[in-house]
């Protein structure tokens, strides 16, 4: 039994004094891993640009929740990660989640048949896709700029946001009253109608804007006095889709909102 551990001794004490280079080969080696500088670089920014992608993400979910205190613009180091977004696949699934919900909602509502059952649609970013202007606004990096939104609005060519267009298009089928009820101003009402019906919107039964005496109020307030009056006029609201809170929140409510994804800007 001791054969084969002298035979290996012996070897090993053959080779240590012979004149023949030793192949470091015949001998046991520890296991050492030397990884490239390049490797670990790489590793490190990925660590970072996971740790950006999570800030980013949780910053869009408080937005998205209302669970930010107002602000003006998106964070400078969040600018690639809203275009990515925006851009991408998941803006669209978000967007087509909203609409498939509030499909299954509208059919299941009982209908009054007294053509008193009305569905409120805000306009930007709900119905019309205003990514185009955003897309040389830095996607909400920039701080707003009214006189240059107001020439965009001018062009009358923001695309139709496409579930939200197939919505509408089943919530008028199934016979509800439509408002569209919009910040934007009176004066860019003919704009706002040809972009809408260029865009495959059709037959509202009516599109409100602000007046004179409604610039000035914030949105949740100007939105609400409009909604209490649809209700005094006999109006029952069962439905709101919009991508502000301010769409939907003050009084009266809808009897379901659905909040459409907006990580770009915030009107209070």
């Amino acid at each position: 039994m001791l054969l084969p551990g002298l035979f290996l001794f012996f070897s090993l004490f053959s080779l240590a004094f012979s004149n023949e280079p030793l192949n470091s080969h015949l001998l046991p080696r520890p296991l050492i891993l030397e990884y490239p500088e390049n490797i670990i670089e790489t590793t490190q920014f990925k660590q970072l640009d996971n740790e950006l992608q999570l800030q980013c993400t949780s910053w869009r979910f408080a937005a998205e929740a209302n669970n930010l205190n107002p602000w003006k613009t998106i964070p400078q180091e969040c600018a690639e990660y809203v275009r990515d977004y925006v851009m991408g696949r998941g803006y669209r699934l978000d967007l087509e989640r909203v609409s498939n919900e509030a499909g299954v909602y509208a059919k299941s509502v009982q209908m009054s048949g007294d053509g008193q059952d009305a569905w409120v649609f805000d306009v930007d970013e709900t119905l019309l896709s205003n990514l185009p202007y955003y897309a040389d606004h830095g996607y909400g990096l920039e701080i707003f700029d009214p006189v240059e939104f107001d020439k965009w609005v001018g062009k009358a060519v923001a695309p139709a946001i496409e579930p939200s267009l197939k919505l509408y298009k089943e919530v008028l089928g199934l016979g509800f009253k439509v408002f569209l009820l919009t910040g934007r101003s009176e004066k860019q009402r003919s704009v706002t109608e040809e972009n809408l019906i260029n865009a495959g919107f059709q037959d509202w039964d009516k599109l409100i804007l602000r007046a004179s005496d409604d610039h000035g109020k914030l949105a949740t307030i100007y939105k609400s006095e409009k909604r209490s009056e649809m209700v005094k006029e006999g109006y029952r609201i069962l439905g709101n889709s919009g991508d502000q809170w301010s769409d939907l929140l003050g009084s009266p409510t809808s009897n379901r909102s659905f909040k459409l994804p907006n990580p770009m800007y915030y009107i209070p």
